[in-house]
């Protein structure tokens, strides 16, 4: 659990702390109004909203804390008058732009910038939802709203500053009386009236105590708040309040004369318990021993680091697999009988290798909160768009790595974008044609051997296949002949620079950019998007993306005096090639026919110009790669064998050359180039 005093460390961790908090409270606000509205969960919204509204007040960012005090004030109210009727539509309304606001602002501190973001507007309106709700109540109708507390206190203060006399403090008490007491309003008035005795100026809220039988119940939830000026030590105040019948607890501190912004911390005291004393009130027990140990170290089971450090022992890890395959594999060692030295190389590749996993899965995070991100946005393109739509998430549990998230979050939601925008139909449309009224967008993630699948599925008007071909031939896209292009053809030139299909332009689309993006982002993580469709039934968008992108399991080749790493999850089998599997098509190109399907060839010596003595397609061997569903047959020398490399980035004076992914350092020292097969294929 977060603790509401623990953000005073600095911006950054409070930054951390507080995107955690609108995370899940969005995810919550969302949920709620799916099951019955926010008054199922006010409970933890107000909770939320108080831990922020601390965090903030502490950070001196005030217009945080001022919006977030509003909310708080909002479901204070509606935790202590749970039969209160409100609308729920607005006040989800109200606490999403609270929401959205507060991560405006938290994105200035993440860039460095000043806070000033105007939460006056949306305070006003909060206040004002407030108020219309007490009037639902005919008790409470025209009692003051706790902003005005504030009001009050502060013109006490300030009033007290100028006119206040040597050796006086102003004090702070709120005091709340035993449940069923009864007359809280008239308890309240001996309370002042014995604090006197203490006091030289006096003031209290609600102040109509007398006139208006009403303020029982209004202190009976929030409490009968009294400031004053006094000489009197706190020992003797506190010896005061113990004293008062009825009294159930209290606070009281001391406002600085000199800082009256800064108020010392009370020590609140809850006569019917033991006493709280201000470092325990700090969340720093005095005397922490027994269960509230263990419930301490419970807490303290997980712990925030800086990815930056996961990112260097991630290097670590890859430069000591690295070094460990430059030792065990060594040339120097061939051909010599060293049986201890072996044994031990095996425990040092078995230890390697379990670090390894474990560095990989603590990198390693669910897709459940970036999933659970769409929810927003296909909440607010349904109300703007006046469509019906549910958003199901299934495998948000599925891991992938924290880089690939970061990356991946973009196109995620263009995808979702497009799917509300593009694909749900409005629901007079789905009337007409027999659908269920609200649409329904699907967004999977599975696991598929070394890869993530991530799909995005809508049952809407899907694609109209010889619409995207019109607008392919107007692009000049296509050749003359277009009708051997399969389905899966056809839908991928939505994915083009400039290609769509919407006949007008509208907030969210319509412009033909995003998709091309979306593409490229994807690419460059190396991952692939396929689209399919089928017409009234829906469009189905699946993304392939790598576990990681670190390390992967390599089959390393030989071509001439070169040495290349084949991404093993691309390899569907190799084998030497006969004659009678040999033929060629109509423009002489050569073609391996196996179990009946028919693979282009492809010499990676020509594609890399690489001198080779192994030119022969049955001297070599053939490599069969499959990617996306589309395969081919690379001819190599020879397979040197199969081991984990670590990836790496080539150097930016080195031109990125299509069907290179990256490159990577092997046992002996030597440096392999790392094979991009989506990328070899489209060649």
């Amino acid at each position: 659990m977060v603790s509401e005093y623990s953000q005073v460390s600095g911006p950054g961790l409070f930054v951390f702390e507080t995107n955690q908090l609108l995370d899940k409270l969005e995810l919550l606000i969302l949920g709620s109004e799916k099951n019955g509205g926010l008054q199922a969960s006010m409970d933890e919204v107000f909770r939320i909203m108080h831990t922020i509204k601390g965090s903030a007040a502490m950070m001196a960012f005030q217009n945080i804390s001022l919006v977030a005090h509003s909310v708080e004030d909002v479901f204070y109210f509606l935790r202590e008058n749970r039969q209160t009727t409100v609308d729920d539509s607005k006040l989800t309304d109200l606490v999403l732009s609270v929401v959205d606001f507060i991560k405006g602002e938290i994105a200035k501190l993440e860039t460095g910038k000043s806070l000033t973001g105007d939460a006056s507007g949306l305070t006003n309106a909060i206040q004002a939802f407030l108020a219309e709700i007490k009037t639902l109540d005919p008790v409470l109708a025209g009692l003051p709203l706790k902003s005005d507390y504030e009001v009050m206190r502060q013109s006490f203060i300030e009033a007290c500053r100028i006119e206040g006399e040597e050796g006086q403090t102003i004090c702070e008490a709120v005091v709340f009386f035993d449940d069923d007491c009864g007359m809280e309003n008239l308890r309240a008035l001996t309370v002042l009236s014995e604090l006197g005795t203490y006091a030289q100026k006096l003031e209290y809220a609600p102040g109509d105590i007398v006139e208006n039988d009403a303020t029982a119940d209004l202190i009976r939830y929030e409490g009968f708040r009294i400031w004053f000026t006094t000489t009197a030590s706190m020992t003797a105040l506190h010896d005061f309040f113990a004293q008062v019948m009825f009294l159930k607890e209290y606070s009281l501190m001391a406002i600085d004369h000199s800082d009256a912004s800064k108020p010392r911390i009370p020590r609140c005291i809850d006569l019917d318990g033991p006493l709280v004393t201000a470092s325990e009130s700090a969340g720093q027990p005095a005397d922490a021993t027994g269960d509230s140990e263990q419930s301490l170290a419970a807490k303290q089971s997980f712990i925030s680091v800086n990815v930056a450090k996961m990112d260097t022992l991630m290097d670590l890890v890859g430069e000591l697999v690295i070094a460990e395959a430059m030792v065990t594999q060594n040339p120097e060692l061939q051909d010599l009988n060293l049986d201890k030295f072996f044994k031990a190389a095996r425990q040092l590749r078995k230890i390697t290798g379990e670090l390894q996993d474990v560095v990989m899965s603590i990198r390693m995070v669910p897709l459940a909160a970036t999933f659970h991100k769409m929810t927003r946005i296909v909440r607010d393109m349904a109300r703007n768009l006046d469509k019906q739509v549910e958003l199901e998430i299934v495998g948000e549990q599925t891991e992938v790595d924290k880089n690939i998230i970061e990356n991946i979050a973009d196109p995620l939601m263009h995808l979702i974008r497009n799917a509300v925008d593009h694909g749900i139909e409005p629901v007079d449309v789905r009337a007409a044609k027999g659908k269920p009224l609200t649409g329904k967008v699907r967004l999977e993630a599975k696991n598929s051997g070394g890869d993530v699948w991530i799909i995005v599925q809508d049952d809407g008007g899907g694609l109209n296949r010889e619409k995207i071909l019109q607008k392919a031939r107007e692009r000049g896209l296509l050749d003359q002949d277009d009708s051997g292009l399969t389905d899966k053809q056809v839908y991928a030139f939505i994915l083009k620079p400039g290609f769509s299909t919407k006949e007008c332009v509208t907030e969210y689309s319509g412009r033909g950019v995003g998709m091309d993006v979306v593409a490229k982002n994807i690419a460059a993580i190396g991952g692939a998007i396929s689209v399919d469709s089928a017409e009234g039934v829906g469009t189905t968008m699946s993304i392939r993306i790598p576990l990681t992108l670190a390390i992967i399991d390599g089959m390393t080749v030989k071509v001439g005096d070169s040495v290349y790493t084949v991404p093993t999850i691309a390899i569907k089998e190799s084998f030497r090639l006969r004659e009678q599997n040999l033929i060629t098509d109509p423009d002489n190109r050569e073609m391996i026919m196996i179990r009946g399907q028919c693979y282009p060839v492809l010499r990676l010596h020509e594609r890399f110009k690489i001198k080779t003595a192994v030119a022969d397609l049955y001297e070599g061997i053939m490599l069969m790669v499959e990617l996306e569903g589309k395969s081919a047959c690379l001819l190599v020398d020879a397979l040197l064998g199969q081991q984990q490399v670590v990836v790496k980035a080539l150097p930016g004076y080195i031109k990125k050359m299509q069907g290179i992914a990256g490159c990577t350092l092997l046992g002996d020292g030597s440096v392999s180039l790392i094979l991009d097969v989506d990328g070899l294929i489209q060649t």
